[in-house]
């Protein structure tokens, strides 16, 4: 137990062979639990894993793979089973810090927040051991995933060193959840839908000899997409449907607005090239539309800001 909180980690390995023994070994001894999820591997992972089951860390295999964050999901349900009080994902590469696991825990065992995330961009070092090309992605996709999960204040999303309350285990619908790459973009968004706070961590990034598995453009493009779609999830979900807010009239109106001003401006050019003619309210209306729309989201994500000001810590 940590501080008298029984802690559970979830530990999702996919073909980790070669370092699934070092990341099981580095498991503090404070750790109730370990749960370690093989994403059916095609290589020795399981066994290797399988000859630390015991008490204190249980085994289970994947008959069909089902992404990172559909181990991790299994992670989770597997702490809730074990009456966990709180769950961190700590992945089969090796690549988390356990010396920073105190770090993560305490705002939550102090019920300061309710989710506690990794970001590597508070040690200096990351911008020495990440690739230029790679950081200058990382940067877009936070700024993406910033707006898509209204918590402007989380700067290292892509950060899968991660823990949660058991409050969180029990509320989330976890089924929702993206169960790959996505996941840790999409469980914020689903956290920030149910009002959970979340605090940035400084972690201590690690990179040896394991290698990325992601795809860097097709995931960013895809991630992409899933950020713009659940965006407008959240907006109605949280906004709208849960409770109402005016944040949702100022973004649908915003949105409206500026959809019929793009649409009435090319109408305006289009029929410039085939008479010069053009009347001055047609000009008005099409720059109207697209300067009220504009304001209106403007407004929209200063009233998501304030409101999501209380989520932070």
């Amino acid at each position: 137990m940590y501080r008298n909180k029984k802690i559970s980690v979830a530990m999702p390995a996919y073909n980790e062979e070669k370092l699934i023994e070092k990341a099981i070994k580095s498991i503090p001894d404070f750790v109730d639990k370990l749960i370690v999820v093989d994403d059916d591997s095609k290589d020795n992972t399981f066994s290797i894993a399988k000859k630390y089951e015991g008490k204190r860390v249980t085994v289970i295999k994947h008959t069909k793979n089902q992404g990172v964050g559909g181990a991790i999901i299994t992670g989770f349900k597997e702490a809730l089973k074990e009456k966990a009080d709180i769950a961190v994902v700590m992945a089969g590469d090796a690549q988390m810090d356990p010396n920073d696991l105190p770090n993560i825990l305490d705002p939550i065992v102090n019920n300061v927040v309710d989710c506690t995330k990794g970001n590597r961009f508070l040690h200096p070092e990351i911008y020495k051991k990440m690739p230029k090309f790679r950081l200058f992605g990382n940067r877009i996709l936070t700024i993406l995933t910033k707006i898509s999960s209204g918590y402007y204040h989380i700067s290292d999303p892509q950060n899968g060193y991660v823990a949660v309350s058991r409050n969180v285990l029990e509320t989330i619908d976890w089924g929702m959840v993206d169960k790959r790459f996505s996941f840790e973009n999409d469980m914020l968004i689903h956290l920030n839908v149910n009002n959970f706070s979340v605090k940035n961590i400084k972690t201590n990034p690690i990179y040896g000899e394991e290698k990325s598995k992601i795809k860097i453009h097709s995931f960013a493009l895809k991630l992409s997409f899933l950020l713009i779609k659940k965006f407008f999830w959240r907006i109605k979900e949280k906004y709208f449907v849960r409770d109402f807010h005016p944040t949702f009239i100022f973004f649908i109106a915003g949105f409206i607005m500026l959809f019929f001003g793009l649409i009435w401006s090319l109408l305006v050019l289009r029929a410039r090239f085939i008479t010069p003619d053009i009347t001055c309210g047609s000009v008005v209306l099409s720059a109207l539309l697209l300067i009220c729309g504009s304001q209106s989201i403007f407004t929209g994500f200063i009233l998501d800001m304030y409101e999501s000001k209380t989520l932070k810590t």
